[in-house]
């Protein structure tokens, strides 16, 4: 029989999954608020006062601001500075940590333009209700066998689809915002994960010249490679709305209508991002 003290830190468990999101929730207000921004634009570390005259936090909810800071930090989003003599006073600095700079973004309409990769909207999409909402889904769906399935709807072959009536592409061709969410989170992690392709794995493109990214978005991939590797015909192969987009905004890359599950283009790599 298990032990009060194994009782009680059972319970803690529990309670620690049943609040779990919350670190999510309070990831996600500080990438709004740009807290991450606020920290960066104060020198690489800021006090409570300080992000309290940076960040449009109404005044009789700033102890709130310390709760959900204290909470990050602990989480490792950011780090904690304390005074030389090693006392928690007032006097505690947040600072940046490799994970919260991959949010800060100089620019404020959330362009990337300043040439720094930003993160933000790629962690934001992983907030959207419409995940949350699909994973409530999940006892449901597992429970529902295949021939229940067919019966019902041929939708309901994920949770995602049994929450929204689609699968996630179709929805995310559906529904504007979603798809807009979507494509400015795919440009960030492509943006993100390119950077490190051609800075890192440049042998791997020695020799090759025409390369196929399969699903590969608005192309941000292909033209880091295309920049960076000019002998590498590149080109990107998509859904034609996507194609259509990417035509009517001008690219340095070959763009082709189609389904990668159907075929892909003739090319000496075949690469497959997520956007």
């Amino acid at each position: 029989m298990a032990s009060v003290i194994q009782l009680l830190q059972a319970e803690a468990l529990l309670w620690c999954h049943g609040f779990g999101y919350l670190k999510s929730m309070a990831l996600q207000c500080a990438i709004k608020l740009r807290i991450p921004n606020a920290i960066h634009r104060s020198g690489g570390t800021a006090s409570l006062p300080e992000l309290h005259a940076a960040i449009p936090v109404a005044a009789s909810k700033r102890p709130c601001l310390s709760r959900i800071m204290t909470f990050l930090a602990a989480s490792g989003i950011f780090g904690v500075e304390t005074p030389a003599n090693g006392e928690v006073t007032g006097d505690v600095r947040y600072s940046l940590t490799a994970a919260s700079r991959l949010f800060i973004n100089d620019d404020d309409d959330g362009d990337a333009s300043s040439g720094r990769t930003c993160l933000s909207p790629l962690i934001l999409l992983f907030f959207t209700p419409l995940h949350f909402m699909a994973s409530q889904r999940l006892a449901e769906w597992l429970i529902k066998g295949e021939e229940d399935a067919v019966a019902a709807s041929a939708a309901e072959t994920t949770p995602f689809a049994m929450a929204h009536g689609a699968g996630f592409y179709d929805f995310v061709s559906r529904d504007a915002a979603f798809g807009a969410c979507f494509d400015a989170a795919m440009r960030s992690d492509s943006r993100f994960v390119s950077e490190i392709l051609v800075r890192e794995c440049g042998e791997v493109f020695a020799g090759v010249a025409s390369l196929v990214d399969a699903g590969g978005g608005d192309g941000t991939t292909a033209m880091a490679i295309a920049r960076a590797f000019p002998h590498v015909r590149c080109s990107v192969l998509e859904l034609p709305h996507v194609v259509d987009a990417a035509a009517a905004a001008g690219s340095t890359v070959e763009f082709v209508a189609g389904d990668m599950l159907e075929f892909i283009p003739p090319a000496e790599l075949v690469l497959k991002t997520l956007g």
